[in-house]
């Protein structure tokens, strides 16, 4: 079991390096690029940003919850309270994570005029159900 686990854990890095790379490099520009093309109003710029970093810290709240869990099982405590917590923190920040795409689901609106793409709809509504 050992080796699972640890194969688990390291998808878990391997999900959480590229994010936070995203988060760092890409997204400033990400949001600058959506708030003064496509809106049109460059103060949505940190509005955005702020959302994008909420979501963000929420994922990481997740994948720490997942590592824990994970450290659970290493231990044979599988089935505990600790693990049952664990479990209950990711189901949490899934639930905030899908509130906040639903909160978003206007930017992906204005995003699906601009562009006369429907199917932007359609992929900002498959991140609410993913979570």
């Amino acid at each position: 079991m050992q080796r699972e686990t640890l194969f688990l854990k390291l998808m878990v890095i391997l999900l959480g390096v590229p994010v936070l790379a995203i988060c760092i490099f890409a997204m400033p520009e990400i949001t600058h690029d959506l708030a003064v093309e496509f809106i049109g109003i460059k103060y949505l710029q940190w509005p955005m940003l702020l959302g994008v970093y909420v979501m963000a810290f929420t994922f990481f709240v997740a994948l720490y919850q997942t590592f824990r869990l994970l450290h659970y099982i290493d231990k044979n405590k599988a089935f505990s309270n600790l693990s049952v917590k664990a479990l209950k923190n990711i189901k949490t920040c899934a639930i905030i994570i899908s509130l906040l795409y639903v909160l978003a689901m206007p930017l992906f609106y204005v995003v699906a005029e601009e562009e006369d793409a429907p199917g932007v709809i359609l992929i900002g509504m498959c991140f609410i159900l993913a979570s």
